[in-house]
C-alpha cells in the first residue's frame, strides 16, 4: 500500500493503490483533510476550503436576500 507524509503533522498516511490525482484523503493522526497532488511518488497537500461553500453576492438579491421581492 502506497504511503505519503502528512504536511500538517509529518505522520505517514496510507493511501489506496488506485488513488488518483485530486482524490481526497484524511490523516488518521491529525484528521487533516488532504488532497493528492502527485502520484509518483504519492504527494499530499492540505485541502483548502473553496469559496463555493459560501454564497456569492451574485447569488443574492439586491438587499442580500435570495429573493428580490424586497
Amino acid at each position: 500500500m502506497p504511503t505519503s507524509i502528512c504536511p500538517e503533522c509529518d505522520e505517514e498516511v496510507y493511501v489506496d493503490a488506485d488513488i488518483e490525482q485530486g482524490d481526497q484523503v484524511s490523516c488518521e493522526e491529525c484528521q487533516s483533510d488532504l488532497v493528492v497532488v502527485g502520484l509518483d511518488p504519492v504527494e499530499l497537500d492540505l485541502r483548502e476550503e473553496t469559496e463555493d461553500s459560501f454564497a456569492d453576492e451574485d447569488d443574492l438579491g439586491v438587499h442580500g436576500y435570495e429573493d428580490d421581492r424586497f
